[in-house]
């Protein structure tokens, strides 16, 4: 049983953690050569994820690196990386959730991208990346001024793609946002692989390719 009373007419899915492996650490161990200690203080102190937070809400990257920088001169060029070695804070792109959005939209349900990131960012994955052009819309925190795990969010997505909470399913690698999700009545899975999503989405009622979903 899938426990809901109908399949989802559309996905919602995250990007970073879900499609991108994004991770400041990808970068910054290289940058403190292998120094652990160091490298966690560092990203937990000064670029923090309370500091990070505010690139995610539309802040610019390049201003706030170059006002980070200048209140801690000693880690400037570490400051300074941050924005203009960003990319290099993805590891790789995971292959088997590009494989089921393709098989999703093969099935018939529409696809929307939902995810914290810098307008910048956004734009510089948006044309790295050929499967972004597949989903069917997109809803970014840096170009709304809001971001997960806010309900507004959430509202103002479902609004902007005219879809129903009950007529959609989550898919975030973050508990946070799953659950500000599930209290807006939107149903949806906490991402650990591209395998166990495979087993929600059959068991939400969705059709993949050549599986049957699960009877509802």
């Amino acid at each position: 049983m899938s426990g809901l009373a109908h399949a989802p007419k559309a996905v919602l899915w995250d990007l970073g953690g879900v499609f991108l492996d994004w991770d400041p650490r990808y970068l910054y161990r290289k940058l403190f050569a292998g120094d652990e200690a160091a490298m966690e203080d560092f990203l937990t102190n000064v670029c923090s994820p309370q500091w990070h937070a505010e690139q995610d809400l539309g802040r610019s990257v390049a201003e706030a690196c170059r006002s980070l920088a200048a209140a801690h001169p000693e880690h400037a060029s570490l400051v300074l990386a941050w924005g203009e070695r960003s990319e290099e804070m993805i590891g790789s792109v995971i292959s088997g959730t590009v494989s089921l959005l393709e098989e999703v939209k093969a099935g018939g349900a529409q696809c929307y991208a939902l995810s914290n990131m810098e307008p910048e960012n956004w734009e510089k994955r948006r044309a790295a990346y050929e499967f972004i052009s597949w989903f069917d819309g997109w809803f970014i925190s840096g170009l709304e001024g809001v971001a997960k795990p806010d309900p507004r969010f959430f509202e103002r997505a479902l609004q902007r793609f005219g879809l129903k909470p009950e007529e959609t399913f989550f898919v975030d690698d973050k508990e946070a946002n799953v659950a500000a999700a599930k209290a807006l009545g939107i149903p949806g899975t906490l991402f650990s692989g591209p395998e166990h999503l495979r087993t929600e989405l059959l068991r939400v009622g969705l059709a993949l390719g050549g599986a049957r979903p699960a009877e509802l």
